[in-house]
């Protein structure tokens, strides 16, 4: 699908952001793993989430989806089934890499496949700290899917500093460790998104700059009975797309605001931009509250790389924030941005050069120069299939002069199928 954007003269209107995906993948693992009947509701419809569920119905775990509620009867550490087909992953690293963990963890016999662009991304991080634990998961070339999973012996607690922060890598390690006597230690030196902390309630304290985290086969799964919150990266694009408009007023309801996803909603207020916090709540374990944007002059920013990984999903659609911004700004630290569903710092690169903006690519980052009255080239903008790179070529498109194209648009399916719904709807 080639979807047109035209030019939007003020940004106004009311929208609540998708389910949130992070939270959602994470609802279904763990309840499958639970001994308890977990209801959750507003579950994400988006392509990823629906990727799990369908995994977990290949395990043998009962699910029933009315809508947006899932209930899911929980099979237990040691319930989940042999599957007669690979478990197809298509597009989501998060079901491949913490599905994995539990069925390394679990000694099920499978194999875990996923599309051209999944199979493309390393699995060795999650491959060579299961392996110290005992597991037996291999993959292709040793790195990459299909994955290979085979009984173990019994898994092994093991102390893991995380050489990367990442919350997928935490995860499958964690996961692993339920299944072991003895637990499984994980050191963060730098914070990433801590949701599988908080919805399997594990043990953690203080350890450095960071925080040490265990799990064991002492841990009882809870059931996961709450409301999946807004995706706060999803909300990123309103927050920007408003940031840059000379007239909005965008109001998000019920948006996740868990303190370790939104490093960008910091970002965004650091450059000026012009974002109210109301309303502030609960959903289950998670924070929630509505957020306002309304128009503002940017300011640009050296970005803190200590911030990356806490804003890493929302890096591109921050770049075209900076495109607006009165100078130069700079990310550094971000080559992980150059292991996702494309190379999307190669990828960001390209779409703000069709546009006009001045940019130098770094290894690990960007450098970009601001033009508060910086106007787009109305272009035929390339997706790459990531939803991330459409959605953000599309918010760069309504500040054009002219009608932009973005490719292949109907990637946002992965993480927001409704984007196109909600930017014509918000659009005057």
């Amino acid at each position: 699908m080639t979807q047109k954007v035209s030019p939007v003269k003020k940004l106004t209107g009311n929208l609540t952001p998708p389910p949130d995906k992070s939270i959602s993948h994470r609802s279904a693992l763990f309840a499958a793993i639970s001994e308890e009947e977990s209801l959750i509701h507003n579950y994400s419809d988006a392509a990823d989430p629906a990727s799990t569920l369908k995994c977990l119905a290949q395990l043998g775990v009962q699910i029933e989806k009315n809508g947006s509620t899932v209930r899911i009867s929980g099979a237990g550490r040691n319930g989940l089934q042999k599957p007669d087909q690979p478990l197809d992953c298509g597009n989501s690293g998060t079901t491949m890499r913490l599905l994995g963990g539990i069925l390394a963890g679990a000694g099920v016999d499978c194999t875990m496949i996923g599309d051209e662009s999944l199979s493309s991304r390393t699995m060795k991080r999650i491959i060579d700290p299961l392996t110290r634990m005992g597991c037996s998961i291999t993959g292709r070339d040793g790195s990459y899917a299909p994955l290979n999973v085979r009984p173990n012996n019994g898994v092994q607690g093991i102390r893991f500093p995380l050489p990367i922060a990442s919350a997928q890598l935490k995860s499958a390690v964690l996961l692993t460790g339920l299944f072991g006597e003895k637990p499984t230690e994980v050191i963060e030196s730098t914070l990433s998104r801590d949701h599988t902390e908080r919805l399997l309630e594990l043990q953690s304290e203080p350890y450095g700059t960071g925080k040490l985290i265990r799990s064991s086969l002492d841990d009882t799964i809870p059931a996961q009975n709450y409301s999946v919150p807004g995706d706060f990266s999803a909300a990123a694009f309103w927050l920007v797309a408003g940031s840059i408009q000379p007239e909005t007023n965008v109001h998000l309801s019920q948006v996740g605001i868990n303190p370790s996803r939104i490093a960008a909603y910091q970002v965004l207020l650091e450059m000026g931009a012009n974002i109210q916090k109301e309303n502030e709540t609960t959903a289950g374990k998670e924070p929630v509250a509505d957020l306002t944007i309304k128009p503002s002059a940017l300011s640009p920013i050296e970005l803190d790389p200590a911030l990356v990984p806490n804003c890493i999903d929302e890096l591109p659609i921050l770049m075209v924030a900076m495109c607006f911004a009165e100078g130069t700004s700079v990310i550094s630290g971000a080559e992980e941005l150059r292991h996702k569903e494309t190379d999307r710092l190669s990828a960001m690169a390209e779409i703000l050069t069709l546009s006009g903006a001045s940019t130098e690519i770094k290894k690990d980052g960007i450098i970009i120069h601001g033009q508060p009255d910086f106007i787009p080239r109305p272009s035929l903008y390339p997706s790459y299939h990531d939803h991330r790179m459409a959605m953000a070529a599309a918010v760069l498109a309504t500040r054009s002069n002219g009608v932009s194209k973005i490719k292949d648009a109907d990637c946002t399916d992965i993480s927001y199928p409704e984007f196109w719904d909600h930017l014509l709807n918000l659009s005057h």
